[in-house]
């Protein structure tokens, strides 16, 4: 029997899975884990809480991707892959709940339990995958390892050595993928694609829940309703400036990569282009929250910040996934991003409610562009993916 090569990606054009309902439940662990970042975000309104509290959110992320390459590979209607997904929910469960104290008394609980989910990651691997993709993981493994020794010894030292050591430990964890390359893995195009849009859900479902949180401290006048509107209407253009057209060109175009350009692009466009469009979607729910909690205020520094470059990011986000799948640049997006940015200083002097009105038009008035500008390129463009 010849050796698998472990440079080659296997079972690409095998028959498409679509996302299950058991990675459907691992992901509201992630729903747990936004939830606690965007708390802690809001509870460190200063530059260092708002460095750290992205800095949890990077791992965290990294932590899911590894989940969503994962299962593109393993069965999951195996029991034993059942119940070690459970043991690596819980451990994700453990890391949102450390997530307040991160930085402070829960530190090394956060560490370990992010260990417990990576070495998980690795053990489902060498038990329910390929030769190919088993030697895929070792390759990638010691720098995982390496990033939880470094969150570790970073937990037992705290202050700045930790936050240092933390760093250290997140561009270890996503750079050994660069360094070490992705061959070998199995990806399904649109399951990988389906996955990531899901994601994105959940991730708006935040600034949706930001609605309420910054709300629920203040009596119901039209000032909050006008507040949760325009919020809305911000959240709703960022869906639609993903999912109308964005995502449904980004899947056909792995669908039609091969061998190791599939797995580059599914590495380069989602594992790390999402996370700008992750981020920005935490940021943006920070600054509702705040921004429905003072109306008639000028916003701080931070919840400002929050407000303008969350969506800005956002779109910076999908301005790197139009070039890395289409090689061309979105300009009308570029410009959004550019102002939006531009407002942050604004954003400080005028109330908070109108701040909020400015992000939300410039936000609908892009996607109402886009949509009339580019209505039959669009229309022609989802003809021939659905041909």
């Amino acid at each position: 029997m010849s050796t698998p090569d472990p440079t080659q990606t296997i079972g690409e054009d095998e028959g498409e899975r679509t996302v299950t309902v058991l990675e459907l439940f691992f992901d509201l662990v992630f729903v747990l884990a936004i939830t606690q970042d965007t708390s802690f975000l809001s509870a460190h309104l200063d530059a260092r809480g708002f460095y750290e509290g992205l800095l949890i959110l990077a791992l965290v992320w990294w932590s899911w991707v590894g989940y969503s390459w994962l299962t593109n590979s393993v069965d999951l209607d195996d029991e034993p892959t059942r119940i070690a997904f459970f043991v690596a929910m819980t451990g994700f469960v453990i890391v949102a709940l450390a997530t307040p104290e991160a930085f402070g008394s829960d530190a090394t609980v956060f560490a370990v339990a992010y260990g417990v989910v990576r070495v998980m990651q690795v053990a489902l691997y060498a038990r329910g995958s390929s030769a190919a993709e088993r030697a895929a993981i070792l390759g990638l493994a010691p720098g995982f390892f390496a990033s939880v020794v470094l969150l570790l010894i970073g937990s037992v030292i705290g202050g700045d050595a930790q936050l240092i050591l933390w760093t250290l430990a997140v561009v270890v964890d996503i750079g050994i993928p660069l360094v070490r390359g992705t061959d070998g893995f199995q990806v399904h195009a649109g399951h990988f694609a389906e996955r990531h849009g899901l994601i994105i859900i959940i991730a708006l479902g935040e600034s949706i829940v930001a609605v309420g949180g910054g709300a629920s401290q203040e009596h119901l006048d039209l000032a909050l309703i006008t507040g949760a509107a325009l919020a809305v209407a911000a959240v709703a253009a960022m869906w639609w400036a993903y999912f109308d057209i964005v995502a449904i060109v980004a899947a056909h175009r792995l669908g039609q990569a091969r061998g190791g350009e599939r797995n580059r692009l599914a590495r380069d466009s989602y594992s790390y282009v999402h996370f700008f469009m992750v981020a920005g979607i935490v940021l943006l729910a920070l600054g509702i929250k705040k921004t429905l909690a003072h109306t008639g205020d000028p916003l701080d520094a931070i919840p400002a910040i929050a407000l303008c470059a969350g969506p800005a990011v956002y779109l910076f986000g999908h301005v790197l996934f139009r070039k890395r799948n289409v090689h061309t640049w979105n300009k009308q997006r570029i410009v959004t991003l550019v102002v939006l940015l531009a407002l942050i200083p604004v954003a400080q002097q005028i109330d908070a409610l109108g701040a909020l009105a400015m992000v939300s038009l410039l936000l609908v008035g892009l996607v109402a562009y886009e949509t009339i500008r580019f209505r039959e390129h669009r229309d022609r463009l989802k003809a021939q993916i659905a041909a």
